[in-house]
């Protein structure tokens, strides 16, 4: 049985599906982050909603991908979990 990580190299090996995939990387470390931050404190998706003030429906749409977060309201979710909003800029690795 193939897994996840073997269709996904066999699907990078394709240029077209490799540059969008690298595309939407920085968006998919932004999700990670929030969930497994999140996830690090045993909070569901409600309790965060409850500290921060925003809506649970609005934090789904943020996980699942379907609403891209401001930088204010991503430093809302940084407070509601008593952390700080950390963001850099690092080079890009040359092949």
């Amino acid at each position: 049985m193939r897994t996840f990580n073997d269709m996904l190299d066999e699907q990078l090996k394709d240029e077209e599906f490799k540059k969008e995939y690298e595309a939407i990387q920085p968006e998919m470390d932004v999700i990670r982050a929030i969930v497994d931050a999140r996830n690090s404190q045993n909070l569901t998706q409600k309790e965060l909603a409850e500290r921060t003030g925003i809506n649970q429906a609005d934090i789904s749409k943020i996980e699942n991908g379907t609403r891209n977060p401001s930088l204010n309201l991503l430093k809302r979710l940084a407070d509601g979990m008593g952390m700080v909003l950390k963001i850099e800029f690092v080079p890009k690795q040359r092949v």
